[in-house]
């Protein structure tokens, strides 16, 4: 019997595929089980028939559905979801929410994939030496 925990779920969703792949290449070599959606939409299917999720990973500026509004409609059903944006435009973060809630925080485009992990981290498990 396996009685190892079991691996921290992430979702990442960006509606650019090169980033999602990274996303999860970075993740999943981590050690985490990572999901992905291309959209806010395809987010939100995902959640609903695949979650829980421990964090998820949410690209800011998005066709159809953006992030912000995605995370809103997160908190209406998860209000302790952690949150990490991932963006190329944190200045279009802050325009509309002065203040980043508890559980969330951001990490800018292009990012290492040592930063990536290291930002996961500090989120879940309030260190950046990735999982216990």
């Amino acid at each position: 019997m396996n009685t190892s925990p079991r691996a921290p779920r992430v979702l990442v969703v960006d509606d650019e595929e090169s980033v999602r792949a990274f996303g999860e290449r970075a993740l999943a070599s981590a050690g985490y089980d990572v999901v992905s959606a291309a959209d806010g939409h395809a987010a939100l299917r995902l959640i609903e028939h695949q979650g829980p999720f421990d964090l998820f990973l949410i690209d800011l500026m998005m066709p159809g559905m953006n992030g912000d509004e995605l995370v809103r409609r997160l908190r209406a059903m998860e209000p302790d979801a952690k949150v990490l944006y991932f963006t190329g435009h944190a200045d279009r973060l802050f325009t509309g929410k002065p203040i980043l809630w508890e559980h969330e925080a951001f990490v800018e485009k292009p990012i290492t994939t040592k930063a990536l992990r290291e930002a996961v981290s500090m989120l879940l498990f309030g260190h950046t030496e990735g999982r216990p």
